[in-house]
């Protein structure tokens, strides 16, 4: 018989591991003494052991391994287990190699500026959000002002308060700006001529940054999400939201308080 640590050496694995195996079931000692309360371990466990090992090289979890050892698994069964891990596997390559590509964009932007960048791109899921809301195309943005105007005069005629921050959605912009304007309200509401209410669907992957500043220097944040899409294998597939996190005073564009998050759908290219 092998004492604990002798069989550790052997099998190349820590006392402390043998010692887990023991506690969880997957591993117990031939012989424990009554008093010394030592464990002791035989040559002939080490396939055992191996076994255990390989198939935690594998990335299979300790409770999958026992009962891998435990039940007299068909072939098939076995085959299940593994291709299960496989996907799994394999969906992790797949967010490895995208964090590995949006590193090696990163690294690229800094090169390219020598320093680092002044807006961070993040990727969110956007949920499902009811709204009220005023479409129109308007020539430029900044006239985008008597839109509100319609919609915040409904809300407040009908004692409707909103749900959140409100928003612009851009459907086109040339050779004019479709527009609509949104308030997130969470009750069914009486539509006029130009107020309605719809549920925009929800975007599994969205492309998100935050301008810190006036309208009249949101450029920079649109300048910095568009470069940073096309360089990490994005592209555009629906309209542009601006949320209003804290909206500007009176709609004004330089308004140096204002917050607000650029939203772009995307897709891997």
């Amino acid at each position: 018989m092998l004492k604990i640590g002798e069989f550790s050496k052997v099998g190349q694995v820590s006392v402390k591991t043998l010692r887990y195996y023991d506690t969880v079931g997957l591993l117990k000692p031939i012989h424990v003494d009554p008093t010394s309360r030592y464990r002791y371990y035989s040559f002939e466990m080490l396939p055992k052991l191996n076994r255990i090992l390989a198939l935690k090289e594998l990335g299979l979890s300790l409770e999958q391994i026992k009962r891998l050892l435990e039940v007299d698994l068909s072939a098939e069964q076995l085959r299940g287990m593994l291709r299960l891990k496989q996907v799994e596997i394999q969906e992790q390559m797949t967010i490895e190699k995208e964090k590995l590509a949006r590193v090696e964009a990163r690294l690229i932007m800094i090169e390219q500026e020598n320093k680092m960048p002044d807006y961070d791109v993040l990727i969110k899921r956007v949920e499902p959000i009811s709204v009220a809301s005023v479409r129109e195309v308007i020539p430029t943005y900044p006239e985008q002002g008597p839109l509100w105007d319609e919609l915040e005069s409904f809300l407040a005629s009908h004692q409707i308060k909103p749900e959140g921050p409100c928003f612009t959605i851009y459907y086109s912009d040339t050779p004019d700006i479709d527009t609509q304007v949104c308030e997130p309200v969470s009750i069914s509401i009486q539509e006029d001529r130009k107020v309605n209410q719809q549920l925009l669907p929800g975007v599994e992957t969205m492309a998100t940054v935050v301008h810190d500043g006036p309208f009249i220097t949101i450029g920079e944040a649109y300048a910095a999400i568009l470069k940073w899409i096309e360089a990490n294998g994005y592209k555009i597939n629906g309209p542009a939201r601006e949320v209003y996190l804290r909206p500007a005073e009176n709609g004004s564009q330089t308004d140096a308080d204002t917050v607000t998050e650029i939203q772009f759908p995307v897709e891997k290219a």
